[in-house]
């Protein structure tokens, strides 16, 4: 099916779901304030006049208690608010100072005495610490704590792991590793994966949904306050199964107000890295977040504006303790028989420490920022309001090493360029009293290119890896040091990836019940995709790169796809008070996420079945895997509270919430016929032969494919909780919580062609598939390579969580808020689930405690106004600070040496090995050694686990 078709066909339904139903997909980032209004003797008072009015901007809405005497103002900008009640005989009563949050539900309910002439009474209001209207459990920070909480780096998204059941991730997260200048991409949340967590500004999606990370960090400046639900999320949240992260932006007020700042840090206040000893000059650290805020109105009441730009010049030294070739190693490599090693060799820093064999450093990694907010709000009428927001980041860094991915030297590298843009549009309506509905249109679009630093002429080199001229050497990596030179595997490349989001919702209260009705569409188009990999050369030690031996080599090729990925989402759902004391939260929401496309059926995918190589989109394969669009997900909830004073609430939740794929996942693009991906890996059977003919003994050695299952499942994972909260003060509360999750069908890899045994002496291979089918369309008969990735949806995972939290709003000058987590999180692939089991034949046996499992966590963060008044030198000072506490991740421990293969025994058994890796067995206590080394470059005081532990 051609994407033009299918394009016209999402329009038009998208249009005629519009045109019949109010529906929308997320979570909301604006604010709901509900309420009953009584009499003294608790009788329900109808046709009472509610007034709301936003002390900021005069924003005002009015409307009538029901018949039940229940009140609702939908879809309010989040911010402070006076609500006004007046009833005939009774006297008018005034809450002024009420905090509505974004995405929360306020309960404020009013009690109105009798009154023999006009009166009217004024109460400061106190936000309610305890949530008795939605089973979603989370948390907000508020303005004071956006703005004043201490973060390295000034990136919204450090605070997530301040909310319960988040935790520190490991050092080898996916999308958890900061970004140098640019900070962490997602967080693991009640033991989610990262890659599942659902950022909204404003209602519409900042995911970037070629790998789930967020798109880009709005500015600090810019956030008026978020919120984060971790925990079994209400119908009208969805998307992903992880945390939904709530972003609300500041809008201007009838005030102007305006900032200037610029935070600054350097080196000489920071303690030397553990590799940066005195001996050399301390590495350089020089960073400046500079920039400028200024809000206000540009016609009074009615129409206003918020503005910010902020900067970053960031320059960094990088570390480096790498081993490097020994003076005789070099001397050798220097004479050594190939050419090609030859010339390799001056591209190798000269190893200057002690030992003779490490090279100490500095490596300079620089990033360059700039990012520009606007935001307009317009009060149309009483019945309208009109918000925009758009937001454009450009961002310039470079990496000089990346371990694992590229070089561990100076000299290489490679510079990052980037460009993101985010814009939301919504448009509030209300119909009548009881029906208000929100419309919602945005997009978020990043185009970023990585390139080499290094463009040397690999032909030069006499090497023959497909890529001739300035294009970059490929990546030359010794794997027993570690040594990582020349260029980086899959590089160059880039993308232009663009979601396009348009959402409804509509609230209706009827009585008892409060409704809510919604619907969403969402297109992502990745466009100038590209890659041109550079290749891999790998050897086993310095003794096969000095003979020119190499015992692997890989080169992906030219991909350039256009994937486009669409979905139409849908929930219906009713927050039915049962009574004044007892709320039940029913829900269903449906999810279709319609089978990634590419634009010309650039694709293609190995059918085990038949052992076929098929392209996609034809007969033979019309679609990449079956359509999911049987995603039905109750949500069900209930608030109780006990003593009906709102002060001791009991809530208790259920959800199922499915994962939309990922079509950045996809890799089918890289299959032939349209990209020649190459592998070849020595042995007795397949020496090497020269770098002349690197290509030519890859491609005879078999092709490398990557497919996808056609059973392929969106993930899902159901979670539950039952929770009490206590209010202590009217500022202060308490909760204390079980929280457990089931994650089904999470995304896994596995190789296909993972071999049963080899024989050592022939090179004989018992393995699934030696060759494709000679019947297959395309490559027929041809070898296969041991490679043969298959993305799969057969992972598990498990939850199970104590959570103890403790939060007071801001009262007599101290706000704060703080949380324990005894958790356990189980899986059976962590992160993306883009690593490969140790055992694709036994992928249940790598089932054990996630990469970001974390026994105990204990997290604090605070601001105090300091007391002292009297002038402007002492008046108005407060300190704030953040404490994290947390148990150590778990180690993953794998040995390298071959295992008995079951019914070989005897003479025979040496002559075949099963599985490169292999888990060894504790046979005794591990113990950990503490030494403190006195000379060298690595002195000081370090840790390790002896082989025989």
């Amino acid at each position: 099916m051609r994407s033009s078709a299918l394009g016209t066909r999402f329009i038009v339904a998208a249009l005629a779901v519009l045109l019949l139903a109010a529906m929308s997909a997320f979570g909301q980032s604006t604010a709901t304030l509900t309420g009953t209004v009584t009499d003294q003797l608790g009788a329900v008072i109808q046709n009472a006049q509610v007034v709301v009015t936003n002390q900021e901007t005069n924003l005002q809405r009015t409307t009538t208690t029901d018949a039940t005497g229940n009140y609702q103002f939908p879809f309010l900008p989040a911010g402070t608010y006076r609500v006004a009640v007046e009833a005939s005989g009774l006297q008018h009563q005034i809450i002024t100072n009420v905090r509505l949050d974004v995405s929360r539900t306020v309960a404020q309910n009013f009690k109105l005495k009798p009154a023999t002439v006009e009166e009217s009474v004024t109460i400061t209001g106190e936000m309610p610490t305890v949530e008795r209207t939605t089973m979603a459990v989370g948390a907000v920070m508020d303005p004071k704590q956006v703005q004043e909480i201490p973060l390295n780096g000034r990136h919204f998204v450090d605070l997530g792991v301040l909310v319960a059941g988040s935790v520190t991730p490991p050092a080898n997260g996916f999308l958890t590793s900061p970004i140098r200048g640019q900070g962490s991409l997602a967080i693991n949340t009640a033991g989610q994966r990262e890659d599942t967590v659902n950022f909204m500004v404003n209602g519409i999606n900042l995911a970037d949904m070629a790998n789930g990370q967020i798109t880009f960090q709005p500015s600090i400046a810019t956030l008026d306050e978020f919120k984060i639900d971790n925990q079994t999320y209400s119908a009208d949240s969805g998307r992903n199964s992880g945390a939904v992260v709530n972003m609300g932006t500041r809008s201007g007020t009838n005030t102007f107000h305006g900032e200037i700042f610029d935070y600054f840090r350097n080196n000489y206040f920071d303690a030397r890295n553990f590799f940066n000893k005195a001996t050399v000059p301390q590495s350089q650290f020089i960073r400046h977040d500079f920039g400028a805020d200024i809000g206000g109105p540009i016609i009074k009441n009615k129409l206003f504006f918020f503005a910010a730009y902020e900067g970053l010049r960031q320059r960094q030294g990088l570390s480096l303790n790498q081993t490097v070739l020994t003076a005789a190693q070099r001397t050798a490599a220097l004479a050594s028989p190939s050419v090609t090693i030859q010339k390799l060799v001056p591209l190798i820093p000269v190893a200057n420490d002690a030992s003779g064999a490490k090279f100490i450093g500095s490596a300079s990694a620089p990033v360059l920022l700039d990012q520009w907010t606007g935001d307009i709000s317009y009060n149309i009428s009483e019945k309208d309001r009109l918000h925009g927001y758009y937001a454009i980041q450009r961002d310039v860094r470079t990496e000089p090493t990346d371990a694992g991915a590229g070089s561990t030297v100076p000299g290489y590298g490679d510079q990052r360029v980037a460009r993101r843009h985010l814009l939301t549009l919504n448009e509030s309506h209300i119909f009548s009293s009881n029906v208000v509905n929100d419309l919602r249109v945005g997009f978020n679009r990043i185009h970023i290119t990585f390139q080499a630093i290094n463009n040397l002429d690999p032909t030069s080199f006499g090497i023959n890896d497909g890529r001739s001229g300035a294009f970059g050497l490929p990546e030359i990596f010794i794997t027993s040091t570690g040594l990582d030179f020349g260029g980086f595997s899959g590089f160059p490349q880039g993308r232009g990836d663009l979601t396009s989001v348009i959402s409804d919702t509509m609230s209706y209260l009827h009585g008892r019940h409060n409704f809510k009705f919604g619907w969403e569409g969402r297109q992502v188009n990745d466009n100038g995709t590209f890659q041109h990999d550079m290749g891999f050369v790998g050897f086993a030690n310095p003794t096969d790169f000095i003979a020119g031996n190499p015992n692997l080599f890989t080169s992906v090729g030219d991909i350039s796809p256009h994937i486009i990925a669409r979905a139409i989402d849908a929930f219906a759902m009713d927050s039915f008070k049962v009574t004044s004391y007892l709320t039940l939260e029913l829900g269903l929401r449906y999810e279709w996420n319609f089978t990634p496309t590419e634009k010309d059926n650039r694709m293609s995918e190995f059918l085990p079945a038949t052992a076929t190589l098929v392209q996609v989109g034809t007969s033979a394969l019309p679609k990449l895997f079956n359509e999911n669009n049987l995603n039905f997900e109750p949500r069900v909830g209930i608030a109780w509270d006990v003593w009906h004073d709102g002060k001791t609430i009991v809530r208790s939740g259920y959800g199922w919430a499915a994962d939309e794929f990922l079509p950045g996942a996809l890799a089918l693009t890289g299959n032939p016929p349209f990209v020649h991906p190459l592998r070849f890996s020595t042995s007795v059977l397949k020496p090497f032969t020269s770098f002349a003919t690197l290509t030519t003994d890859a491609a005879a050695s078999g092709v490398a494919i990557t497919t996808t299952d056609h059973n392929f499942k969106n993930a899902y994972v159901q979670s539950y909780n039952l929770n009490i909260q206590q209010e202590i003060t009217p500022s202060t509360s308490l909760m204390i919580g079980y929280f457990g999750s089931k994650g089904t069908h999470l995304r896994q890899n596995i190789n296909l062609n993972q071999p049963f045994y080899t024989n050592l002496v022939t090179g004989a291979q018992s393995r699934p598939f030696l060759a494709i089918s000679a019947s297959s369309p395309i490559l027929p008969g041809s070898a296969l390579g041991t490679s043969l990735t298959d993305r799969i949806s057969n992972g598990n995972s498990n939850y199970n969580a104590l959570w103890v939290t403790a939060n007071r709003h801001f009262a007599k000058g101290l706000q704060f808020s703080a949380n324990y987590t005894w958790s356990k999180s189980l899986d059976y692939a962590s992160q993306t689930g883009a690593a490969q089991p140790e055992n694709s034949l036994n992928v249940r046996g790598d089932y054990g405690p996630s990469d970001f499992d974390a026994r105990h966590r204990f997290t604090f963060n605070g601001v105090y106004d300091l007391p002292f008044k009297g002038n402007r030198l002492v008046d108005g000072w407060r300190l704030s600070g953040v404490l994290s506490l947390q148990t150590g991740n778990p180690l993953n421990i794998l040995a390298g040496t071959p295992v008995t293969i079951p019914g070989i025994s005897g003479a025979s058994a040496s002559l075949f090995t099963g599985v490169a890796t292999n888990r060894p067995d504790l046979i005794g206590p591990v113990t950990i050694v503490n030494q403190a080394i006195t000379t060298g470059a690595q002195a000081g005081n370090i840790q390790w686990l002896p082989a025989n532990s």
